[in-house]
């Protein structure tokens, strides 16, 4: 009898055994998120953690579809004065979104804005089914760049980063993306760091709160669906240093930037015991685990889900209803108890929020005036002359390093925390350049006249009549 209990035993702890090995390597990783660091300039990686395991990339999808929109330009199929029509597939996406009605048309410069700033949906398909004909031909080439690139373990299925089983990526694919978003089109870097955009009498700030609470931070871009959790793509410099920082699957927007802003200050000040570590490599060089993506829906939008202390406001924007019969494990209602918390985020951090921005503003309808995009000359070239956009607000004085955005006309920090870019080119590639006028000389100033005085008529008596 004891022998039989003792086989009984063995045989239970070596089930244990192969039940604990199996999840050890099973499709989720140990903790619920994801994260990587960096180097743009030699694509080293300082940081790993979980960087290969598939996520899904929710919104930072918009990365590759702005990748397949700059590719069209640099390849003459379309300029960023190209007017593009919201069909009723566009208008019919879910938020976060414009909300066009069905046959607006847009410039892909304003549509570019959108997409970053405000993560829009339809602004997504907008720019897919012009550039493509249909969402299915663009994610067709969304599927080509990402082989290009050696994104190996990314999957496209729509533009937008909606649910969806087949869109697939990996932190390590996003930097790879990211890297060279910067490195094949640096004149266009600026779309990356919008702080807000104004449609209307509509203000709609970007959702990247490294924005506004880390210094340097210079792009990208956030996503969040509940089966990902709160993913963002970020990039900072300083010092003429910048790195590339990925979070997929934090538990919160003010979660995932605090996580995102240790990762910037790790890899910008070291450890002191780097050369202890080995060397991780390069970013295309990290080996892809073949599992499937985690699912992170019910720790994300679960009812059952205690809610962090802290959170931000995300992506998906709450819903803009007065009804209260509301999904309490919906991706709305989770970023609906985040804006609550938005103050606080500066907590996390240690970090000072900065004043507001003016922001850029965007507009249906074709480019109203010449010059007004976003679009920076590569260097070498010797034009001064800023793209006309909304009037900026007066310069800040020079202070210590403080939270900015890292860029022209959004810069609050000094000029040594972010990268030099000195020119902007028209809003079409087949305009010339723009280039500043010289001042007229003192003579030439024309003079106001001036206004003769008024003085008060004096009283006439008349005395023909008494």
């Amino acid at each position: 009898m004891a022998f039989l209990l003792d086989s009984v035993t063995a045989r239970s702890i070596a089930l244990g055994i192969t039940l604990l090995a199996t999840g050890l390597i099973g499709a989720r990783p140990a903790a619920a998120d994801a994260t990587l660091v960096v180097d743009v300039e030699s694509g080293k990686v300082l940081h790993a953690e979980h960087a290969t395991y598939p996520w899904y990339p929710a919104s930072t999808t918009k990365l590759m579809t702005a990748y397949v929109t700059l590719r069209a330009i640099k390849e003459g199929r379309i300029t960023l004065d190209s007017l593009f029509t919201a069909s009723s597939n566009a208008v019919a996406q879910g938020p976060t979104k414009m909300g066009f009605g069905v046959g607006a048309t847009v410039t892909v410069d304003n549509a570019l804005k959108m997409l970053m700033v405000q993560s829009a949906n339809d602004v997504a398909v907008v720019l897919a089914e012009g550039i493509s004909g249909s969402i299915e031909k663009f994610a067709d080439e969304m599927n080509t760049a990402s082989k290009r690139l050696g994104m190996t373990q990314s999957s496209w299925v729509n533009p937008n980063g909606l649910p969806a089983d087949d869109q697939i990526t990996s932190p390590r694919d996003m930097a790879i993306l990211a890297r060279a978003l910067l490195l094949e089109f640096p004149e266009y870097q600026a779309y990356w760091r919008i702080p807000a955009i104004r449609y209307g009498r509509r203000m709609m700030a970007n959702h990247n709160g490294l924005m506004t609470y880390y210094p340097g931070t210079d792009g990208m871009k956030t996503g969040f669906i509940c089966a990902s959790g709160f993913n963002v793509v970020a990039t900072a410099t300083r010092n003429g240093r910048r790195l590339i920082v990925v979070v997929f699957g934090a538990s919160s927007g003010a979660v995932r930037t605090a996580r995102a802003a240790q990762l910037f200050e790790k890899g910008f000040n070291g450890t002191g015991l780097s050369w202890l570590m080995p060397s991780l490599g390069t970013v295309d060089a990290l080996q892809p685990i073949a599992a499937a993506p985690p699912n992170l829906r019910d720790e994300t939008c679960g009812p059952h889900r205690r809610r962090p202390a802290m959170e931000n406001a995300e992506d998906e924007a709450p819903p803009t209803t007065t009804t209260t019969d509301i999904d309490n494990s919906s991706a709305y209602a989770v970023s609906a108890r985040a804006l609550r918390d938005r103050a606080q985020l500066s907590t996390m951090i240690g970090g000072t929020a900065v004043a507001p921005m003016a922001p850029v503003v965007v507009y249906l309808g074709p480019t109203k005036r010449q010059g007004e995009t976003l679009v920076a000359g590569r260097p070498g070239k010797r034009t001064t002359k800023f793209a006309k956009t909304d009037p900026a607000p007066a310069p800040a004085p020079e202070q210590p390093r403080t939270a900015s955005t890292g860029f022209f006309p959004f810069n609050l920090a000094p000029a040594s925390t972010s990268p030099s870019v000195s020119t902007f080119a028209p809003a079409s590639s087949e305009m010339t350049p723009v280039t500043m006028e010289p001042a007229p000389a003192d003579d030439q100033i024309p003079v106001p006249r001036p206004r003769p005085k008024r003085t008060a008529a004096k009283a006439v008596t008349d005395t023909s009549k008494k």
